[in-house]
This record gives structure tokens, sequence and C-alpha cells, in this order.
């Protein structure tokens, strides 16, 4: 599978036609799944500790229909997000629709962070459940949002159940991005899974933005690493079932024993 990392956000005036063009750009380039930036339709609000009810929506609401269309148009799954809110709770949701324009996932990220540009905290909660994995264009996938792949714990969750493939969209820094690097490949190689991340492409509200996208294999190696508005990489599911055959995939996975240490941890 052909998969478009699209570093670049989408949001005022004419934001539908200008991700439809850079769909239909990768498109055209053999991809067949698009994975776009940490809350790629919205501008960067974490910049600021302002909270505005504009910047969210309710499920299914513009943004989410707004990638749809694009997704349809163009004829490539897609992965986006919005603060989607439902009550008076909101999230930092990740939105996975299929070349049809249908939904195929949300996610709501689970570690947020709270410090100066980003103050994620003031505009969104935790994610109340862990991610699972999902099938889009014919791999089975799964979605970690940023922060989250910092606590490994949920890649490797999604990988014992069956995801082949990682999705990271997430909004950092460049200095910040050989702290990155390490944890996703040193993730990917103890999960034996892909893990493709995209980054915001720019500094927005004061917070300085940017940095490479990258596609790391199940060994752990980088596959590509750039700083460049579309990257392309092939992502292969056979790799990840020969990587689970050596070491140290083939390691059993002690769920339960796992499962039993978190719930000593949390009565702590």
């Amino acid at each position: 599978m052909k998969l478009a990392l699209v570093s670049e956000v989408f949001f005022g005036r004419a934001a539908e036609d200008r991700l439809v063009d850079l769909l239909g750009e990768v498109r055209g380039r053999g991809a067949e799944l698009a994975l776009l930036p940490e809350l790629a339709l919205d501008p960067w609000v974490p910049a600021t500790r302002a909270r505005s009810a504009q910047d969210a929506e309710e499920p299914d609401g513009v943004r989410a229909q707004l990638l749809a269309r694009a997704a349809a148009r163009v004829g490539i799954a897609v992965i986006g997000g919005a603060i989607v809110q439902t009550g008076t709770v909101r999230h930092n949701t990740a939105i996975a629709v299929d070349a049809r324009g249908e939904l195929r996932a949300r996610y709501a990220k689970t570690h947020v962070p709270q410090e100066p540009g980003f103050w994620e905290r003031d505009h969104y909660d935790d994610g109340p459940v862990a991610a699972t994995p999902f099938e889009l264009a014919a791999v089975r996938c799964g979605i970690q949002i940023c922060s989250d792949i910092n606590r490994p714990e949920g890649v490797h969750a999604l990988a014992a159940a069956g995801a082949d493939l990682v999705l990271h969209p997430r909004a950092t820094e460049p200095e910040t991005w050989d702290a990155w690097r390490l944890v996703i490949r040193a993730t990917a190689l103890t999960s034996c899974c892909w893990i493709a991340s995209v980054n915001r492409p720019r500094p927005e509200g004061g917070t300085p933005l940017g940095g490479p996208s990258c596609v790391v294999g199940p060994d752990g190696e980088i596959v590509v690493e750039r700083c460049e508005t579309v990257v392309l990489a092939e992502v292969d599911p056979l790799a990840v079932a020969q990587r689970r055959k050596d070491y140290p995939g083939y390691l059993p996975v002690r769920s339960e024993l796992y499962a039993e240490a978190w719930r000593a941890a949390s009565r702590r």
C-alpha cells in the first residue's frame, strides 16, 4: 500500500479546494491513503489558553463533512482531525474516512499535554478509550496522536490486537525531533509494526512547529524522513509478519501479566 504523508493544514478560505488539490496530487502518484497532521482542519489553537466555541464541532460536524467530501471527490482514504464536542466535553479527535468518504474510525487523543505553546488541556480533555485497530486501504491500522506515542503501551496494544500500521499525526517543535525519532524507532522495533508520522508544517501563534515526516519499518529502520509537504512511502504488511517471527517479535505478549501489573499500579 502506498501511503502519503501530507504536511499541510486546511482551514479558512478555500480549505476544501486546497485539500482536494493536494489529495488529487498524491492520488495521481499512486497513494491509497493520506495522513494529515494533528488537528489539520483547525489552526493550532493550543498556542494560546483562550478557548473558543468556534474551535470545536459536534460529531460529523463541518470539518468532518469537509474531510469526507474531499476523500470521496478524489477517491482516497484520509486521516484528518478536529476538536469534537459531545455535551460539554471536548476531545482532540482523529477521523478516518475511506475512499468513498465513509467514516471508518474515530480516536480521541488520550495523553494531553499542558505547557507553553501546547496549552491543550485548556481546549480538550484526555480521551476516555484506548485505540483499537480498524481496516483502511486494505491494511490493519491504528492511530496514536502526537504525545500518545510517548506512552508506547498504546502502540504495543494496537500491534498485539493485529495492527500492522500505526498512523501518528503530530504537532511538534523541530528542536525536539531527535527525541521523537528515538521513541518512534524503538516503538516500531519492539512492537514489530510500521509507524508513519506527519507534522504540522510551520510555526503558528508563536509556537515553533515544524520538522520531518517519517515512516519507520517494523525492524525499527527509517524508510523515509524528509521535511517536504508530501512524502510517499510503501507499507508492506508482510514485513510485519516476518518481523514477528524474528527477535524480539517472537517473544510472547504477556497481556494478562501486564494487565495485572497495571491494575496494581492504578491502585497506587
